[in-house]
């Protein structure tokens, strides 16, 4: 997985003037159709497809035929349309996959919206520009069909019905994907979001939808999703089994790498003030009470944890010892997830000096509960282990709440405001000079 990509914010997303794009020579949507072996049905969809586009599209388009390793007349096929067709044109991949297709076309395009679609055409094609008008307008940075919307009207057979929704749920369970339909071969993305995002799918096959529609997601990425009419293909050459397994081998691996930070999304992120979340408001810190409710559910799992191994330590040491055991252990625990799902932090860089600072806020915590211990010893000579939870449970109250505030102020600080306030200051600078 590539992570060498360079290091910028996504450009804000702006409407695409038809009239700029046709100046420059490239047209506004390019609709990749990914074929393999599929020298009976390609005419057929090309023209079918064309015909759509010249009758109903207002922006100059263009229909990418894209051939990976067919070994039938596939290829001829698409050359001869290319040859008759101005707005049509084909690519020639030796390697199989889906996936790898799309990747290397998008990836060379010139057009600054890029669909896909399957060469059955199983999707009724007016739900197209429905799909691409978002991202076109400025609205989404990705849109794709769904067959399981609720106003989605489809005709499948009950063995697939089951498998995609099964397949759903998984996505769902497993990867936290709120996206309803993974696998409809009916998608689209901005070309700037293509490029940073791309690079970062590992998969060549028919996972690469998934795996570029869940790290979209959890980069923050906004993904429109359309309800389509859909016909299932009877003559359909998808290998079920072996494509099921290759998904479930997809969603353990990228759940890894989420899981891990392996990930850079932060990468994909627009830049600040395009998301109204991140705007200012009077009177209310930025993103404090998504901040407060994540910190609290973290907080309420150490606190098990915490007096779970105080427990245990306690049957073979001392107070003082079982204490700080199990606050170590804890706290250690409680800055890597607050890291993560509290304040965002994604990525390895920086985890040491994150885990130091937090071992700064754990010796004052250590001092808090630590004290309190040793007042309560002095107070009542030998307190039962009840009151001794008792005290510890209050005093970690109070070390929480300083927790959190140091955690935000010194530890994970917003470092968005001061990217802001220094671009402010360089362009106040720039136009001092001019």
């Amino acid at each position: 997985m590539r992570t060498d990509i360079p290091w910028s914010t996504l450009p804000a997303r702006e409407h695409l003037l038809a009239g700029a794009v046709d100046a420059a020579g490239a047209p506004v949507l390019d609709v990749v159709v990914p074929v393999h072996n599929e020298e009976k049905d390609l005419e057929t969809c090309v023209l079918r497809l064309h015909d759509h586009l010249a009758r109903t599209f207002p922006y100059r388009f263009r229909i990418t035929v894209a051939d990976n390793a067919s070994t039938d007349r596939t290829p001829q096929v698409a050359a001869q349309l290319a040859a008759v067709i101005p707005e049509v044109r084909s690519y020639r991949l030796e390697e199989k996959g889906r996936g790898r297709a799309l990747r290397t076309v998008w990836s060379h395009s010139d057009s600054p919206v890029l669909a896909y679609m399957d060469v059955d055409l199983s999707t009724d094609l007016n739900a197209l520009l429905p799909l691409v008008a978002p991202l076109i307008s400025g609205h989404s940075d990705l849109a794709i069909g769904s067959r399981l919307a609720r106003s989605s009207r489809v005709v499948r057979g009950s063995k697939r019905e089951f498998i995609s929704r099964s397949y759903n749920l998984i996505l769902r369970s497993s990867l936290a994907a709120r996206f309803s339909d993974a696998q409809c071969g009916f998608k689209a993305i901005r070309r700037e979001v293509a490029q940073r995002l791309l690079p970062m799918v590992e998969d060549t096959g028919w996972f690469f939808d998934t795996e570029m529609l869940v790290l979209a997601e959890r980069a923050g990425l906004r993904i429109h999703e359309v309800p389509v009419d859909w016909v299932d293909d009877p003559d359909s050459t998808v290998h079920i089994v072996k494509t099921a397994t290759e998904d479930l081998r997809g969603v353990w691996r990228v759940g890894r790498a989420l899981a891990t930070g392996a990930l850079p999304l932060d990468r994909l992120a627009r830049p600040f003030g395009d998301d109204p979340r991140d705007r200012a408001v009077p009177g209310v810190p930025r993103g404090l009470a998504r901040q407060l409710v994540g910190f609290c559910v973290v907080g309420a799992l150490s606190t098990l944890v915490y007096l779970a191994l105080y427990s245990l330590f306690r049957l073979g040491a001392g107070p003082q010892i079982a204490n700080g055991a199990a606050l170590l252990v804890s706290a250690v625990a409680n800055t890597a997830a607050n890291r993560r799902l509290t304040f965002g932090v994604r990525g390895r860089g920086g985890a040491v000096r994150h885990q130091a600072q937090g071992l700064v806020v754990f010796a004052i915590g250590l001092a808090l509960t630590s004290g309190s211990l040793a007042a309560l010893g002095t107070a009542s000579g030998s307190p039962s282990h009840g009151t001794e939870l008792a005290v510890l449970i209050a005093a970690n109250l109070a070390a929480t709440v300083l927790r959190f505030l140091l955690f935000r102020a010194w530890v994970f600080p917003d470092r968005r405001a001061d990217h802001q306030d220094a671009r402010k200051g360089s362009a106040h600078e720039l136009g001092n000079v001019r």
